[in-house]
This record gives C-alpha cells, structure tokens and sequence, in this order.
C-alpha cells in the first residue's frame, strides 16, 4: 500500500493555494480511490492514512451507505480525535448514523423546508441589498469580511432565535472550529459585547483563552468551545419561556433531563452544528462565487443581461467553488470502491471538490458553463446526511448575486485574495474589490 506522494491533497499549506483540481484530476483519472499517508500537521500528529474517494458515482455510493461507511464510527473528520472527545461528538447530528441521525433529522427538517425558508427570503433579500449598498461608495472593499460574512450570520441568527446583537458571536465561533489549523482563526476573537445580550456576556465569560503559544484549546473538545455551550443553555433557557417560530425554540420544547424527544445534550450539540457549519459554507460559498465571476466577466455580463440565468448559475458557482472539500466515513465491514478492497475499520474520505469535476458526470468539468444542466453536484452531500439547509444556502446566493449585479456593471479585484489554510472548507479569508458602475442612481 504505497501513496506517500498523495499526502499533498490532505496538506492545509496546499489549500492555501487554492484547491489542488490538476492533482485530483490526476488521481481520479489513476482510478476511482487513492491511498493516501497523512504526515504530521502543526502539532497534530501523523495519521493513520485513509482512502480518498475521488469519482462522483463512488463518492455517492459511500453516502448513500451508512451501513458500510460509518459517520459515527471514527466521526467525520479526517484527524482523529481522542476517545473521550469521540464520545461527546457522537452526540452531534453530523457524527451520527440511521436510525438516531434519522431521528434528529426529522425534528429540524420542518424549520428548513422551502415553504419555511420562503417566508424568510423578502428579508435575506433586503439584507443582501443593505450590505452591497453600505460599501458601494468605498474605493475598496473586502467583500469575504465586510459583506459575505454578515448575510448567513444575520439569516441564522433569526432562524435559530439568537438576538440578532449577538449574531458575530456565531462568527468567532465558525472561526475558531473552520480555522482550525489557520493562526488567524483560531485565536479570533471578533465579537464587541458592547449592545449584546446578557447571556451573550455571561458566554463571553467562559471563552477559553489560547496557551503560551498562541493555540486555542482543540475546538472538538467541549472546553474548547465553552462559550458556545454557556450560550446554548441560556438560550434553551430563554426560549421555553419566549418561544418564537424559530428552530432552536422548537427544539427547546422538546429537550429535557429525562424522557424528552431531545436530551438536552443534543440540543447544545445541533445548536453547535448548525451555528457553525450553517454559517460557514454559505461564508465561503459566496466570496467564491463573486471571484469566479470576477475570473468569467463574460457570465457576469450575461447574468446582468439575464436573470432567467441566475437559479442555474447558483448550481453552477457551488459546482465550480465547492465550499467543503471533503468529508470522512469509516468503513465497518470489509467492501471495496471502485475494485479496490477496503477494510472494516479504514478511513475513508470523499472528496466533493473531486467527484464534482468528474468528466464521466460532466461534460467539460473545467469550465464555467451558466446553462450547465443536468448539474448534479454533490456541494451539498448525498444521502442521507444531504444538508438540511441547503434551499436556505441557495436563497442567500441567490440574493446576494442579484444585489450585486443590480447595482454593478463589474467587479475587479484590488487585490490577491487571501485563502483560508484548511483542508476542509474551501474559504477565502480576505477577498479585496473594486465595484465599477456605469449606472447613475
């Protein structure tokens, strides 16, 4: 079993580069899976290596069989984690398998489907304008850290029932488990009490602070994220006495010590889900589709001309940006992929930024093509782990291509976009822009 050559599509420095597709596409073409070693990274020690599953039809194939590729047997993500940390994270919807992931599921499903979703859209499209036009007078603009990353924060903080003062607490919190192995995320700290909630003040309290050397606790580690479940309490708190329509208010009513449909465990642990991953693939997602159009200014111009165009080039941008990079299962009987034998107990780790430019799925998978149908991506997962907020997702893409084209004839770079140093999510940090408009207002 050789591959130590592969270990460069697992590196974080690799991905601060950008996505390495020529090198995927190289495995891909080799074959449906590719061993691959995982060297030490920072102060992470070396891995045990893991099968890379890089063709679309095998990637589905994995999601779609829990049954022979575990969430819950080795969690999701590809370092491993200490057992006594396993043991907490099982608890998280993500790290779970059918039937207890089924069950979760089915509580939070009804707060994420297009009829809810529609009722929220008149305001994330009000949101999206308010933050394109406070900016469109400036010289220059970091579109990933002054626009992008407000929307999913303020759509979240309405559809989890957080007070919308203490929405950049979210933002720290994303940072700091996103960032994990980038030294500007991790020790964030970017949430200003000033106007927050008390019991935003009471989780700023127990924010654990980083080590001699500068490292925040490991944020898969409850104490590592202290402050996210000081808040998660309070707000399950405030919530069954002032429930609203949104989310977390319905699953406060259901969580409890003792018999109820959600311990109230599950509860912090889909509070820390969704106020994590719910914010940070949309926060990527759209600074890497303005760079895309900003790198296609011809789409740019065709979707200023035509906004018929837009709902499929949202399938395209998420194909062509693919904001998570990979995800990992566990195999628990011995199968195999693509020909290749795998064993019970071997890692297993799809990658989406693959299977997404597979040429036996798309046709010129390297180009940008706005009319691209069928568009069968897998950004948002396959299976039964399909991302429950996923129409959410596109109602802000949606929202913020058109508030941009609206009001720009083109956007420029000002300067290198900056990307986050993750193998995980593909995230652009710092994205400098120049708008252009010949429109007088």
């Amino acid at each position: 079993m050789s591959g130590a050559r592969n270990a460069d599509i697992i590196s974080p420095d690799t991905y601060v580069e950008g996505v390495p597709l020529k090198r995927l596409a190289e495995l891909r073409a080799a074959g449906a899976v590719a061993w691959v070693d995982e060297p030490p990274v920072d102060h992470w020690p070396a891995g045990t290596g893991f099968w890379a599953v890089l063709r679309h039809a095998e990637v589905e194939h994995v999601l779609r069989h829990p049954h022979l590729f575990s969430s819950s047997a080795g969690l999701t993500q590809v370092y491993d984690a200490p057992e006594p940390v396993r043991v907490a994270l099982r608890r998280m919807m993500i790290n779970m398998d059918p039937p207890e992931h089924s069950r979760l599921r089915s509580l939070v499903t009804k707060a994420f489907t297009p009829r809810a979703v529609a009722r929220l859209e008149e305001r994330i499209t009000a949101r999206a304008r308010h933050l394109v036009a406070a900016t469109a007078d400036r010289p220059e603009v970091d579109f990933a850290r002054e626009v992008a990353a407000d929307l999913p924060l303020a759509t979240l903080a309405e559809v989890l029932g957080v007070p919308e003062s203490d929405r950049w607490l979210m933002f720290d919190w994303s940072n700091r488990v996103i960032g994990l192995l980038d030294a500007e995320y991790t020790a964030s700290d970017t949430f200003d009490p000033e106007g927050a909630t008390p019991m935003a003040r009471r989780a700023m309290a127990a924010r654990p602070q980083p080590d001699a050397n500068g490292r925040m606790p490991d944020s898969r580690r409850p104490d590592g994220m202290a402050d996210l479940y000081v808040y998660a309490r309070e707000l399950a708190a405030y919530r069954r006495t002032e429930p609203g329509e949104d989310v977390m208010s319905l699953l406060a009513q259901q969580a409890d010590a003792d018999g109820g449909r959600l311990t109230v465990d599950e509860f912090e642990q889909l509070f820390w889900l969704f106020s994590v991953a719910g914010n940070e693939t949309v926060r990527n997602a759209l600074p890497g589709a303005l760079l895309t159009l900003i790198e296609h200014p011809q789409a740019y111009a065709r979707l200023r001309a035509d906004r018929s165009l837009v709902p499929a080039a949202v399938e395209e941008l998420l194909r062509w940006w693919t904001p998570v990079i990979q995800f990992r299962r566990t195999a628990v009987q011995d199968t195999e992929l693509g020909g290749t034998p795998i064993r019970a107990g071997d890692k297993v780790v799809v990658f989406f930024s693959s299977a997404n430019r597979d040429e036996r799925v798309f046709t010129d998978p390297d180009t940008f093509d706005l009319g691209r149908s069928p568009n069968p991506h897998l950004s948002f997962g396959h299976g039964p782990h399909f991302c429950v907020a996923a129409y959410l997702a596109r109602v802000q893409l949606r929202a913020m291509i058109e508030a941009v084209l609206d009001r720009f004839t083109a956007v420029e770079l000002a300067g290198p976009p900056v990307r986050l140093r993750s193998n995980f999510q593909n995230g652009i940090k710092h994205l400098p822009v120049r708008w252009r408009s010949d429109v007088v207002r």
